[in-house]
């Protein structure tokens, strides 16, 4: 079996072929999963942090969350291409971050790796960093971002062959490198903060360029009236996520138990003080 540059390619039986055969594309294998997240552990704990004078935000717990459930859950860092399944190199956790809190401000796409020794601490610098770089200074964009500018200004009858040909170089493994880069759709997966706008979660459809296999959208905090264990009522931090997976990378089963893995961690925000690649038992 032929490995790629990005990713070592993987086995698969007889009826997961058969799925990437009836569904080649990644936008026609779309998995979706709503699922309400109690976030109250780790709003109290972030509080506690911010006292004691640490910069962490709610987007920062929730990146590396994703990625501690990448490590456990390592299906979910797998690709189709070319009706092969891969699995990524690394870890790699994608978004876009607006230059500036207006209409008309520049998109500029972000990519953190996430380390196997990296902790909330790490993460947050690094998210932290990146997006001062494009904040504060001059932006300088490279790669991807760069070629995206270039690629929308041509007109028709050049640009929609051109893109055609960058779609079969992307699935052979011969796209530049340069178009890879900071480009977020050669991640593990996109992650949108909508709810800091003020917006409810949505499902956002997946592309069929690049290896991302999943995308997450969070949602607005609210309090909401849930019943605990015991029978009580009680009011709680609830955030919504929309999921979407390609369902080609793991069947539905192994999807909700990844969802729950990330509930887990969320309500027990100390775990994100440990190496991003620590190994979480879940209670069935």
């Amino acid at each position: 079996m032929k490995n790629r540059k990005d990713g070592k390619r993987i086995q698969v039986n007889g009826m997961e072929q058969i799925l990437i055969d009836l569904k080649p594309n990644r936008n026609e294998a779309d998995v979706f999963i709503d699922k309400d997240i109690d976030v109250t552990e780790l709003k109290q704990y972030l509080d506690k942090k911010k006292k004691e004078g640490k910069e962490y935000t709610f987007f920062h717990a929730v990146v590396l969350a994703i990625g501690k459930v990448i490590y456990n859950r390592n299906k979910l860092n797998r690709f189709v291409a070319n009706r092969h399944l891969y699995e990524h190199n690394n870890i790699v956790i994608s978004f876009v971050a607006k230059v500036s809190f207006d209409d008309k401000s520049e998109e500029v796409m972000l990519l953190i790796p996430i380390d196997e020794k990296d902790n909330l601490d790490t993460i947050s610098k690094k998210i932290k960093d990146k997006v001062d770089a494009i904040r504060v200074k001059k932006v300088d964009k490279k790669g991807a971002n760069s070629a995206i500018d270039t690629l929308g200004k041509l007109p028709n009858i050049i640009r929609v062959p051109l893109i055609g040909l960058l779609k079969r170089l992307d699935q052979l493994d011969l796209l530049p490198e340069s178009l890879k880069q900071d480009n977020l759709y050669y991640s593990s997966t996109i992650v949108s903060n909508i709810g800091s706008l003020g917006s409810e979660a949505i499902y956002h459809n997946n592309t069929n360029l690049g290896t991302a296999s999943s995308i997450l959208t969070i949602g607005k905090i609210k309090d909401k009236e849930v019943i605990t264990e015991n029978g009580k009522k009680e009011i709680r931090k609830i955030c919504d996520f929309g999921m979407n997976f390609d369902e080609r990378i793991a069947d539905g089963f192994y999807l909700i138990k990844s969802a729950k893995l990330l509930q887990h961690i969320i309500s027990n925000p100390e775990l994100l003080e440990e190496d991003a690649n620590t190994k979480i038992e879940l209670s069935e």
